[in-house]
């Protein structure tokens, strides 16, 4: 039954994104979930990304000064908000905040028969409800991380910027931004049960997105060292 769920969730992501480039294209949707997931998603972002900049330039400058190597706390703070912390904890507040939305509007969408009315209608459910979703987490999700991590390094300091710890930074936004609509759209698309079975598909859409994101940080983590060491 694991290893179902393991090939329904990819090839739901596979679909979502072969139809980014098929007719027709739903641009009101997207500009709609790009609203939703990267607008609204701004405020709970930027506050944890400035007292997150804050505390981790404060934490250093005690280690840091023991050694007298404090001139290194700003590349410090800027390469941990950057490379780590910035993409992390944009991914993780945007899948409580967002993921469960969306998880929680399709999943209401499947047990009252809407989705059903879709299908009816001659819509593809996935390239309505999900592609959408799918491109405004794609392309918010960077968004967000550039602002957390500037106003994460604004919290702390401002030494020196390597660009290849700026493009380390947003590979993986983009990759968790996927992990997001996706994991959303896939247990909203398989809610059952009626008003019970959506609070748990909101709930199992935050466990699983955060625990894919640090999964995948990981990993994403040891191939961008061997890239850019």
């Amino acid at each position: 039954m694991r290893v179902l769920a393991v090939q329904e969730y990819f090839g739901l992501a596979a679909k979502a994104i072969r139809f980014i480039f098929a007719r027709p294209f739903y641009f009101g949707d997207v500009i709609q979930q790009m609203d939703a997931i990267g607008v609204e998603s701004l405020g709970i972002v930027l506050l944890t990304g400035f007292f997150t900049g804050m505390v981790l330039a404060l934490q250093t400058s005690v280690q840091m000064a023991q050694f007298g190597a404090t001139m290194y706390i700003g590349r410090l703070v800027t390469a941990s908000m950057v490379r780590e912390l910035g993409p992390v904890l944009a991914a993780i507040l945007v899948a409580g905040r967002v993921g469960s939305g969306i998880a929680a509007q399709i999943g209401s969408m499947r047990v009252t028969e809407q989705i059903d009315a879709l299908n009816t209608l001659g819509v593809d459910p996935i390239k309505k409800l999900v592609t959408p979703r799918l491109v405004a987490a794609l392309v918010m999700m960077p968004v967000l991380t550039i602002l957390s991590d500037t106003v994460g390094i604004a919290g702390g300091f401002v030494l020196h910027y390597i660009p290849s710890d700026f493009v380390q930074g947003l590979v993986k936004p983009f990759v968790f931004g996927g992990i997001i609509a996706v994991t959303g759209c896939y247990f909203g698309i398989n809610t059952k049960g009626g008003t019970e079975g959506v609070g748990n598909a909101t709930t199992r859409t935050v466990v699983v997105a955060s625990v894919l994101i640090l999964v995948v940080d990981y990993f994403l983590t040891q191939v961008l060292l061997f890239l850019f060491g």
